[in-house]
């Protein structure tokens, strides 16, 4: 099976590039596309939907493109194409650098950055999703103050749900 045909040639000082192909019995047509500077000057599309039951079909499909493609490159050295493809400048970017904007404020990742917060009740850091959850009461200022990390604290397990939800607040019911 033949996937297609590329060929760039010299026409007037100007590279012009053909390309054709097959789309497959699933969908059984031949496109031939001609370019200059990457923009398609000409196209051709035929169907062969109507000889999907020969028997030598890969055999008449590829004679079929070998033949459109060759039509295209013969329409162009008549110059059949010549108003089109010489009534535009192409111009080549190769190593064109595409500006760089001014950064604007990103309420995201403003909310995640390292920096110190505004608000005393806001937590910044990321990693303070996995906190354990805050103890509720009177007792809960204290009991924090007296609390130690231990090698089996390190070891617990916390849900991601409630390390979501006391990043975020109480939950209300």
């Amino acid at each position: 099976m033949v996937l297609g045909f590329n060929h760039n040639l010299m026409y007037k000082g100007e590279v012009f590039h053909v390309q054709t192909e097959d789309s497959g019995v699933a969908n059984p047509h031949i496109i031939t596309l001609l370019y200059r500077g990457g923009v398609i000057i000409s196209s051709k599309k035929t169907s062969y939907s109507d000889i999907l039951k020969m028997d030598n079909l890969e055999v008449v499909v590829e004679e079929l493109m070998k033949e459109q493609h060759k039509d295209m490159m013969r329409r162009l050295k008549t110059g059949e194409f010549d108003e089109k493809a010489f009534s535009f400048k192409a111009q080549l970017i190769e190593n064109y650098e595409i500006p760089t904007l001014a950064p604007e404020a990103d309420p995201i990742s403003d909310m995640f950055s390292a920096s110190p917060s505004t608000s005393p009740t806001a937590k910044a850091d990321v990693s303070l999703l996995f906190e354990l959850p805050q103890q509720a009461g009177k007792n809960a200022a204290a009991s924090s103050q007296n609390q130690k990390n231990t090698p089996e604290d390190n070891d617990k397990v916390v849900n991601l749900d409630e390390a979501i939800l006391s990043f975020f607040g109480p939950r209300d019911k």
